[in-house]
């Protein structure tokens, strides 16, 4: 019987960033257009693992899904044990952008979920010339009420806790396997680390004043699950009102996890969003 192995190719790469060098775990599959996909709060890259070894995606874009400092298999960098992590919108949206550049990533598409989703709005505002397209995934301008003390309170916290707290915000519809594997995820962040992550998502991510701003130059897809009540499709809606030129897409039978709960009716949303990028991509190139 042959082996059987996904196409995912694993590795790590050192960069740089605010006098810091970080040690950085990402998975990658496919060539193309460089895709890098951001994980959602407190987990990492594996919530990628279905579309990295998609190839009716990977035979357009190259996916690189990335583990951000602390999460995964990228570790804290010297001195983590010395402060409480909280995660803003400044380091986030400046590391994603020096991680695409130590790959030496020429303008990849963006896709994130949740907290990554949120990023998208402010690498739309602040580094529209060195992205393609943004996809942001259950996001949208402004998400309160998550940053919660419980989650790293030394009486209750845990990684159970953590997962299950968020259990509720997958739709009924998706696959057991992948609802529970989604909680798995959860279940093994570090400490403080998700609750660190929605200091970003409920706190410091309050783009309602700016979310205007965005000139529409790069082209933004908003993409949000019925039933997520963290970021409603009502929320998202409204935010995609104030972004010039983007499209929001509301997706049927799904929660806030839409690329690891439910990957094949995700596919079935995802598909026209990247063919559209590869056909402006097509469109843009000078004719012979």
């Amino acid at each position: 019987m042959a082996t059987k192995h996904d196409p995912i190719v694993g590795r790590y790469v050192y960069v740089p960033h605010d006098g810091t060098e970080y040690r950085v775990f990402y998975e990658e599959a496919g060539e193309g257009i460089p895709l890098v996909c951001l994980h959602t709060a407190g987990t990492d890259s594996r919530e990628y693992r279905h579309q990295l070894a998609d190839p009716d995606i990977t035979g357009q874009f190259r996916v690189i899904a990335l583990d951000l400092p602390r999460h995964g298999k990228s570790i804290p960098p010297p001195g983590f044990q010395n402060d409480e992590y909280r995660l803003t919108a400044k380091f986030y949206y400046e590391f994603v952008m020096a991680f695409c550049d130590a790959l030496g990533l020429e303008r990849p598409v963006i896709m994130g979920s949740s907290m990554g989703g949120n990023i998208c709005l402010h690498l739309a505002l602040n580094f529209e010339e060195k992205v393609r397209a943004l996809i942001a995934i259950e996001a949208c301008d402004y998400s309160p009420g998550w940053f919660i003390d419980w989650l790293y309170h030394p009486e209750v916290h845990g990684g159970e806790a953590c997962a299950t707290s968020v259990f509720g915000l997958m739709a009924p519809q998706s696959p057991e396997d992948y609802r529970w594997e989604t909680w798995w995820y959860y279940a093994q962040g570090g400490p403080g680390i998700f609750r660190g992550d929605l200091y970003f998502y409920s706190v410091d991510h309050d783009f309602r004043q700016f979310a205007e701003k965005i000139s529409g130059n790069v082209p933004v897809y908003l993409m949000t699950g019925v039933y997520d009540f963290a970021c409603t499709p009502e929320m998202t809606a409204q935010t995609g009102k104030k972004i010039k030129g983007s499209e929001t897409i509301i997706m049927e039978e799904i929660g806030h996890f839409p690329m690891c709960e439910n990957p094949v009716t995700f596919k079935k949303y995802l598909m026209p969003v990247l063919e559209q990028i590869t056909k402006r991509e097509l469109e843009a190139q000078p004719s012979v």
